[in-house]
Formats: structure tokens, C-alpha cells, sequence
């Protein structure tokens, strides 16, 4: 086992094993506090909060269309569940209701990152078949963008002066949203459009050291690549962190619906990929190869989403290794270095992520996704 995981996992000590449901209870505990006072200000904005911007005051989601804006609802949805208080399931529904009408315009790949982080994590904890419906109808507009020719959903309609047919590595999360809508209809058409885009991405979006191209170009008459490139990486040939992140979650995630070795084994060997990127504290540079110090900013959304991943790709190898470095990172995410202050950062759970640096956009920020991540991981971990 690597050494560093062991001296680490001794300098945090938070999760030793008779102390991981206490520590996950305190970080539920602290985290339930710190998101108050950012609900007190959503329900005073009445809008869904993205993240912070640089002078540390809240950016709002932009309304109907953002792809962030399923993540607050989200965590709400996780603190209800490890509460059990009601105050945060009525600030779930209030604010997932804010963009229900745009669950059947089919212009974006995200509707899963919007309707299932939503009102699919509120279905499994409450059983409203209205809930129930907004996904089923989210999945049937995200159908719409399934190209058979490709055989892959196609995630954006802008820039169309750098690709025809672009996919990216983050659609492999919208996934699940479809797979799920198999179970709740009983019909596979969902799940085999799944299975199709895991399959050609599988094909087509790794290089040989198991790392991700952000963007893969497809021409649409015949299916064949064009062009593999960046939108939010340092450069075409680079490991965005978050991408391979979506990438460990991805795979893990269609392991649990299908059981194809295939895709287990690319999310171990993603991990293992990560693992060697990661620095002593165990949160990402935002891309594995920045060399400049000044733009080394860490990326505390995408140790979340490892986090999470490795809690669930744990349970399917059981393998400690994948265990004790979600431990870690968890660890790290829930120190002072990362985890806010009571009342800092507007009530943003997490410091330090980075949104998309090619833009200059969300450097350095707290962010929803970061947030809901961080509380997927810190919830599975407390239920192993």
C-alpha cells in the first residue's frame, strides 16, 4: 500500500474505523449548520446559488437553463436524508421547482445533472410520483439527443465553428438519469442509449495511460472521430482533473446498472491513474499537467466527485486502497484548508475549486457541485 496513504491517513485520523459514522455525523453536523445561512439567502434571492465569485459574494444560477442549478436542491436532498429535518426537504422542493419547466427542452446534455441530482434524489427518499414524472419526462428530452449513427448523446449546440458533433467526458454522469428511467418505466430503450454512448466513449475517449480527452468530435453522417480536444483543460493533450473525475464516476456508476467488467475495470484503472496525480493533501491541481505555479489552483469539486466515486467503486472491489484514499480525501476536504468557516463564504460548504479556467471563469471559488459532491461522498461512506 502506498506509504503516503498510510502516513496521512494517520495525521487526519478522521475516519479510523470506529470513528467513521462519528466523523461522518460531525461533518453532516457542521455542514447542516454552515448551508443555513446559504438557504437563508437563496430564499431571500429566491434563486438557486452557483458559487461565489471573487470578491466572496454569492453568483446566482442563471434561470431555466443552468446546468449547476440541480446541485443546491441536491444537497438539500443530502441533508434531509442524513437529518431527517424537514426544513431542508421543503428548501429541496422550493428550489427544484424553480426550473421544473425546463425539464423538456432538449437543448442541453445536462438535464441529468439537473433533474436527477434534483428531483431523482428526492424520488428515492420520498416516493412522489411527481418527482417520479419530472424524470421520466428530463430522460425522454435527453433521448432527443441521441444520434444512433453516432451512438452517442450529443452535449452541446454551441461552437460550431470547433466541432460538429461534440461529446465530452461529463455527459458519462447524465447517464444514470437514464438508466434509472429504465427501472422506473420498464422499458430498456433508456438504458440501452446508455449502454451505446458508454460503449463508444469507452472506445474513443481514453488515451493509453487511461486518462480523458475532455472533448471528442464525431461526424455525424458516418460516426467516425474528427478532431479530440478541450473546452476546459489546459490543453488538448491534458488531464483535466475533473473530467477524469467524471470519468471514475461515470464507469463506477454503469457498473452498478449493467455489471460489465468492462467498465469496472476502466474505473480502477482511472483511479489508479488519479492516485498518482494526487498531491500530499489529496485535492487536485485543476488539470494534472499545469507546470506554472502561479496557475496551479486547486480543485476541491473534483476530489469530491473522487471521493464519491471511490466509495462506490470500494464496494464492487473491496479493494482498501480505494477506501482508505476517499478516506483521505474526505479527510483533506473537511480541514480547516478547504472547509469553510461557520458563515464564511456566504454558506458554501467548500474553498477552493476551480470552474473553468480557460474562460476565466469560477477560479478559486466555492461551488454547488463542489457541495453536493462533498455530501454524496460523506454520505456513502457512512452507510458502508
Amino acid at each position: 500500500m502506498n506509504r503516503l496513504l498510510i502516513i496521512t491517513a494517520c495525521v487526519f485520523g478522521l475516519f479510523a474505523c470506529k470513528n467513521e459514522t462519528h466523523q461522518s455525523k460531525n461533518i453532516i453536523e457542521r455542514s447542516a449548520k454552515q448551508y443555513g445561512v446559504l438557504v437563508r439567502s437563496a430564499y431571500a434571492e429566491n434563486k438557486v446559488p452557483r458559487s461565489t465569485d471573487e470578491h466572496g459574494e454569492v453568483e446566482w444560477a442563471r434561470r431555466k437553463m443552468d446546468w449547476t442549478q440541480g446541485f443546491f436542491p441536491g444537497a438539500c436532498w443530502k441533508l434531509y436524508e442524513n437529518t431527517k429535518d424537514p426544513k431542508w426537504k421543503d428548501a429541496a422542493m422550493h428550489f427544484q421547482n424553480l426550473f421544473v419547466e425546463v425539464k423538456d427542452i432538449a437543448t442541453t446534455h445536462d438535464l441529468g445533472f439537473m433533474f436527477y441530482c434534483s428531483f431523482g434524489e428526492g424520488y428515492k427518499l420520498t416516493k412522489n410520483e411527481e418527482f417520479k414524472q419530472v424524470v421520466i419526462d428530463a430522460s425522454n428530452a435527453l433521448m432527443k439527443r441521441f444520434d444512433p449513427k453516432v451512438g452517442c448523446i450529443k452535449s452541446w449546440d454551441f461552437g460550431k465553428e470547433k466541432w460538429t458533433y461534440p461529446v465530452i467526458i461529463d455527459n458519462m454522469l447524465n447517464l444514470e438519469m437514464l438508466f434509472e428511467a429504465s427501472i422506473l418505466t420498464g422499458d430498456d430503450k433508456y438504458k440501452k442509449v446508455a449502454i451505446s454512448h458508454a460503449n463508444k466513449t469507452l472506445e474513443h475517449h481514453f488515451r493509453e495511460d487511461y486518462s480523458t480527452w475532455h472533448v471528442v468530435d464525431y461526424n455525424p453522417i458516418d460516426g467516425s472521430v474528427t478532431k479530440k480536444l478541450t473546452h476546459q483543460g489546459y490543453g488538448d493533450e491534458t488531464s483535466w482533473a475533473r473530467g477524469q473525475g467524471w470519468a471514475l464516476y461515470g464507469y463506477t456508476m454503469c457498473y452498478r446498472y449493467t455489471k460489465d467488467p468492462r467498465y469496472l475495470e476502466q474505473a480502477k484503472k482511472v483511479a489508479t491513474l488519479i492516485h498518482k496525480h494526487l498531491p500530499e493533501d489529496f485535492v487536485p491541481v485543476w488539470d494534472f499537467d499545469v507546470k506554472d505555479p502561479k496557475n496551479q489552483y486547486r480543485d476541491a469539486s473534483a476530489a469530491c466527485v473522487y471521493a464519491s466515486a471511490l466509495v462506490e467503486l470500494y464496494q464492487f472491489t473491496n479493494d482498501q486502497e480505494h477506501k482508505l484514499l476517499a478516506e483521505n480525501i474526505i479527510a483533506s476536504l473537511s480541514s480547516d484548508k478547504y472547509f469553510s468557516a461557520y458563515k464564511d463564504n456566504q454558506g458554501f460548504l467548500l474553498k477552493h475549486s476551480v470552474g473553468n479556467w480557460p474562460r476565466d471563469s469560477e477560479i478559486d471559488v466555492s461551488l454547488n457541485y463542489a457541495d453536493y459532491y462533498f455530501l454524496e461522498a460523506v454520505t456513502r461512506i457512512q452507510k458502508l
